[in-house]
């Protein structure tokens, strides 16, 4: 029987770093996304139509597919000619064709199904809750900061003030399917990606806490290799671990980290194409090597992150 993996995060990390190499195994994947995102084409789809975030769970639909090339592409193809943070023009057809899905049925779950069929997923893509709600960050002043955009590249807040608490506003409850997934997982990822904007959301659901401590799977957090101002600035891989921690409401098993300072030229260069990142993720003294896996496996280019293939391979061995 195959291995039942759930992976956690949004954005393009998870996607790219996880779902697609690990489809290439014998593994039942669920991927999971926090459904909070409120930034570019699915900002405005939520504003205009009161319909769920299609951006994360699109990718990762889009990462578990074993559609054709012409859908592949399709799904992706942009239209229209509103400009979106980020830099996006237009909306892409995956996430009208979602939120169009949603008013059309008004069931979600109806709406993954045909999303699902439609796309050829291998496992299936979920949504941590189905009830329209955002994440809220509480700075170290007291001061609020609204929304999963304005975490993920401040605008309005001071981006040097360290995130004391994330939470969610209106409270939801976590998606059924997806409590059940965590219950009856052999095998838990978390990672990488941004940590208070897209990996902790994916957590503050009610129900979700319970069901980590219910699984009997093993939980890998894959620790990013790159700090992020705003969010994880002078973080090191126990930060990462420790927070982590915090928001699932119990150990994790292993945590994969980087372990190898690339040369200052290739950070600074880096930097300079990512203006958010700030820095190698600080090691820290002592780390119990029975838990924290050193890894030496980023890709051979100019970005700082890890080689897709390569972490698969390490996570496999763990399981």
């Amino acid at each position: 029987m195959d291995k039942k993996a759930v992976c956690f995060g949004g954005g393009s990390a998870v996607p790219k770093t996880i779902l697609t190499p690990l489809k290439r195994y014998s593994v039942d994947i669920t991927a999971i996304t926090s459904m909070v995102d409120n930034g570019g084409s699915t900002g405005q789809l939520r504003a205009d139509f009161n319909v769920l975030p299609p951006g994360d769970i699109r990718r990762h639909i889009l990462a578990l597919s074993e559609a054709p090339d012409w859908k592949k592409e399709f799904w992706q193809f942009r239209f229209g000619r509103e400009m979106f943070s980020g830099g996006h023009k237009g909306h892409s057809f995956s996430n009208a064709f979602i939120a169009g899905l949603e008013i059309s049925l008004k069931d979600y779950g109806k709406v993954l199904e045909v999303v699902n069929e439609f796309m050829e997923v291998k496992g299936k893509a979920l949504p941590a809750t189905v009830k329209q709600t955002q994440v809220y960050a509480e700075l170290e002043n007291g001061e609020i900061a609204k929304g999963e955009n304005e975490i993920d590249v401040p605008q309005k807040h001071n981006p040097d003030l360290k995130i004391k608490r994330v939470f969610l506003e209106p409270e939801a409850n976590a998606y059924q399917p997806s409590l059940d997934a965590i219950i009856e997982a052999d095998l838990i990822i978390i990672g990488p990606g941004d940590l208070y904007s897209s990996i902790i959301p994916c957590f503050l659901m009610k129900g979700m806490k319970e069901a980590f401590n219910k699984t009997k799977a093993k939980k890998i957090m894959v620790c990013n290799t790159m700090t992020k101002h705003g969010e994880t600035d002078n973080f090191s891989v126990l930060d990462f671990a420790n927070e982590t921690e915090k928001y699932i409401g119990c150990p994790l098993d292993f945590v994969i980290y980087n372990a190898k300072i690339p040369p200052m030229e290739r950070i600074n260069k880096y930097k300079r194409r990512e203006p958010g990142i700030l820095d190698v993720v600080k090691i820290d003294n002592g780390l119990n090597d029975k838990k924290f896996i050193a890894s030496n496996i980023l890709i051979n280019d100019s970005l700082i992150v890890y080689d897709p293939d390569e972490l698969i391979k390490i996570i496999m061995r763990l399981i």
